[in-house]
């Protein structure tokens, strides 16, 4: 009897660790449901391609008021839900020169008037993808190393020494705050197919 009851307890243990075992596949299931839910509900409220705002010229910050702090602030909560690296105030439909970064998964960054210097003597083409473009991604050149310069939402300076992604997400902000996207920075042929995805498709009635 000795060894039924041993066998039974075994049997049992092995049923609990299954049951965990599903309990976690759920929950992890539900989690990722509820960031996807967030992150459709961040894209909502991000300007989507042809929207004219992306296409327009951001003007120079003059004011480091309440405003300015409440949209930083609503940028980096916007960026965040949506799983992104960096959004631009012309992303968010206003024509501010701010934008917001987070390129190592750390605290976001916020710079206002943003200068880059580049330096061109090295390059790399690497896939970027966009939260104003759905789920295009087209390759583009972009130099390695950049010094960012700005101002924090406080108006305070800031200096950022940037190389590898990190320089590439700051050259990507900083495009959009002058009406660019990477449709118009990739090769004709990655433009073509990216403008087709991004066609509106017809409905089926």
């Amino acid at each position: 009897m000795a060894d039924e009851h041993t066998h039974e307890h075994e049997h049992d243990h092995g049923g609990h660790e299954h049951d965990a075992e599903a309990e976690a596949e759920a929950e992890e299931r539900y989690r990722e449901a509820e960031r996807e839910h967030t992150r459709r509900q961040a894209l909502a409220q991000i300007r989507q391609y042809p929207d004219v705002a992306l296409r327009m010229r951001a003007r120079e910050v003059t004011e480091f008021d309440e405003f300015l702090v409440q949209l930083v602030e609503r940028m980096q909560e916007l960026m965040r839900d949506a799983q992104g690296v960096g959004l631009a105030a012309t992303q968010v439909g206003v024509l501010q020169r701010v934008f917001v970064f987070a390129p190592e998964g750390d605290g976001a960054l916020a710079v206002v008037n943003p200068k880059l210097t580049v330096d061109a003597a090295e390059t790399t083409v690497e896939e970027e993808g966009c939260l104003s473009l759905r789920d295009v991604r087209v390759p583009v050149e972009r130099p390695t190393r950049v010094v960012l310069e700005g101002k924090d939402p406080n108006g305070d300076d800031v200096r950022h020494e940037l190389e590898g992604f990190a320089a590439r997400v700051v050259q990507h902000e900083a495009d959009h705050l002058d009406g660019v996207l990477i449709i118009d920075r990739t090769d004709p042929e990655s433009r073509r197919r990216a403008l087709g995805a991004l066609r509106p498709q017809p409905l089926l009635v």
